[in-house]
């Protein structure tokens, strides 16, 4: 199946991602799909511990509406990046960076040979559930999956060239609010540590042809690092959401939540 996401980032468009773990349920995706005018789904293993199965139905949700998915996950545990794979996710992310050396062992997990070393199973989503062949699993697997390496920790951003060197990384995702809390500034995602650390990244991904995302934090702060380049954006999460739509509903009615 051909990656929503890779196609929009090689036609350099804007991808727009939603994330999603907390209150996971493929209703709240297929609304996302109705009107929500999103390009793909973050589903947050990370810090919401999806389970397989979890992952599985909701690949599954958000491409009956055209959506694509990846998962981000902690690089702690190879079984966890081909068991998201095998269940439909379109790619995974890799959380916690560190270096180059982890940045190449996360690809090594996603990528079959000769790119990687991959366990070979082809009897999930990704392998039509057993019908490819083998040889053209592997190809186009590792062809069409999207790998990601988030940049949140001081020394990915020393690395950060290094990392976007890598064949097979596809982009690089700044996550400016533990990228805060290591550069000593936590919660000041607009402080000049921030912003510089931010400009190297865009710096080493235009060198080496690679694109990087971020989160959509304001309208103001969005526009900053879309003109600095960055082609993927997460607006929306599903607590904020919720959150947002008591609010609107409250300012509604506001007469009678006195």
């Amino acid at each position: 199946m051909e990656s929503i996401i890779k196609k929009r980032l090689a036609e350099d468009k804007i991808v727009r991602v939603f994330g999603i773990g907390r209150m996971l349920h493929h209703t709240l995706i297929e609304i996302l799909a109705l009107h929500g005018g999103y390009d793909a789904l973050w589903l947050d293993q990370e810090h919401c511990g999806l389970t397989t199965r979890e992952i599985e139905l909701a690949a599954l949700s958000a491409r009956a509406h055209g959506l694509d998915s990846f998962v981000r996950m902690a690089p702690t545990d190879y079984a966890n990046v081909t068991r998201a794979m095998e269940a439909g996710a379109g790619g995974v992310m890799a959380a916690r960076i560190y270096n180059e050396k982890e940045a190449e062992q996360f690809v090594q997990w996603a990528k079959f040979h000769p790119r990687g070393s991959r366990g070979m199973n082809n009897g999930g989503f990704d392998g039509q559930y057993g019908r490819l062949a083998l040889a053209e699993f592997a190809e186009q697997t590792n062809r069409n999956s999207f790998v990601s390496i988030q940049i949140e920790t001081r020394e990915a951003v020393e690395d950060a060239a290094a990392i976007a060197a890598l064949d097979g990384v596809d982009l690089l995702f700044v996550g400016p609010s533990d990228l805060s809390q290591a550069l000593g500034v936590t919660g000041q995602v607009n402080h000049p540590k921030c912003l510089e650390a931010i400009a190297h990244v865009a710096a080493v991904c235009k060198q080496h042809g690679k694109h990087w995302g971020t989160i959509a934090i304001n309208p103001q702060y969005t526009e900053q690092r879309v003109e600095e380049g960055c082609r993927m954006l997460v607006i929306g999460a599903d607590v904020k959401i919720a959150h947002a739509g008591i609010e609107a509903t409250k300012k509604a009615f506001a007469k009678y939540f006195d």
